[in-house]
């Protein structure tokens, strides 16, 4: 095959693996480039930690948005900074900076029945260094967020670096956000891409592309394992009916791995053989292909190997249960 044959073949298989949902604002979705397929492949195969988007909540009012920044800021004692990089610190500079929020487009009232804010953490696991995930975070939102205020805050004081994000709702235009599951993946992808621009291995993919059948655990469930206070663990998966996106994932990946093996360049015939030993050490995708039916869910100790970063919310379980006034 031409490299442009490749190429082309490349950005079928990934598109058809990769591929996200619409979003809910309704633009179209570009399809991946044969470089940007390459990229997703190196990280799933050798495993790059999984980014964190997590939605925390969002205030109903002006009086649930100023009490999440002071916070977030630890009364005034961390720095926030805003959309426009200009920062605030102080109990005074958060207060002036929260009014100037209300009055920001439609007036927020003190009490609202509607989300005025989404509250946000955006981490990596353990061993990131704070200010990297810093810099990724600013990037990640002047572009997911344009057009909102939004404000952020480093935490460094535990042992796992993470940012805590506060946007209003409404957008200068009146347009007000309302995310979808399409979205929440899509932030995760833009927010690992950002971070490996910054020359840190990152990855946002689903879990059906992983090879993985379990449902992820609830903070407070991390939080009371590792406690000793956790009595009951939740049921297993049905995975009868997680076996069709899976069976797809298998074939787009073998497609994958086909056309990698083919190519004239040797480092894409590398990449298959990673491939090749990613599928196979996949419970999930290997008994497929000898033709068994393979477990319904992972090992406890499978679960923790696949995600390394899950002790990191362990760490947060403080930060991101807090409830709101």
């Amino acid at each position: 095959m031409t490299i442009a044959e490749t190429d082309a073949l490349l950005e079928k298989w990934g598109d058809r693996l990769l591929r996200r949902k619409r979003p809910s604002d309704g633009l179209p979705i570009p399809a991946m480039r044969a470089g940007a397929v390459r990229r997703e492949v190196r990280a799933v195969v050798r495993r790059a930690p999984q980014v964190m988007v997590k939605v925390t909540g969002g205030g109903r009012g002006m009086g649930a948005i100023k009490a999440h920044m002071a916070y977030i800021s630890k009364r005034g004692r961390l720095e926030i900074e805003d959309q426009e990089g200009e920062r605030h610190k102080g109990r005074e500079a958060i207060g002036v900076l929260a009014w100037e929020w209300r009055y920001a487009g439609t007036r927020i009232p003190e009490v609202s029945r509607r989300r005025e804010a989404l509250n946000l953490v955006l981490s990596m696991p353990r061993g990131t260094e704070g200010a990297v995930i810093r810099d990724a975070a600013r990037e990640f939102l002047r572009g997911e967020f344009m057009g909102h205020r939004y404000a952020m805050v480093l935490h460094e004081h535990q042992e796992n670096p993470h940012v805590h994000v506060v946007v209003r709702s409404e957008r200068d235009d009146g347009r007000r956000l309302n995310p979808r599951k399409a979205d929440l993946h899509r932030w995760r992808e833009r927010f690992a891409a950002a971070l490996r621009g910054y020359g840190i291995e990152a990855a946002a993919t689903r879990q059906a592309v992983r090879g993985v059948m379990r449902r992820p655990d609830r903070l407070w469930e991390v939080v009371a394992r590792n406690e000793g206070r956790l009595r009951r663990e939740r049921t297993p998966l049905n995975g009868e009916s997680l076996m069709p996106e899976r069976d797809e994932a298998l074939k787009n990946w073998s497609g994958l791995r086909q056309v990698l093996a083919s190519s004239h360049d040797p480092e894409d015939r590398t990449l298959a053989g990673e491939l090749e030993r990613f599928l196979q050490a996949a419970p999930v995708f290997s008994q497929r292909m000898a033709g068994k039916h393979p477990p319904f869910e992972q090992t406890r100790e499978g679960q923790q190997r696949e995600h390394d970063g899950r002790r990191a919310n362990e760490d947060r379980a403080q930060d991101t249960t807090r409830p709101e006034r």
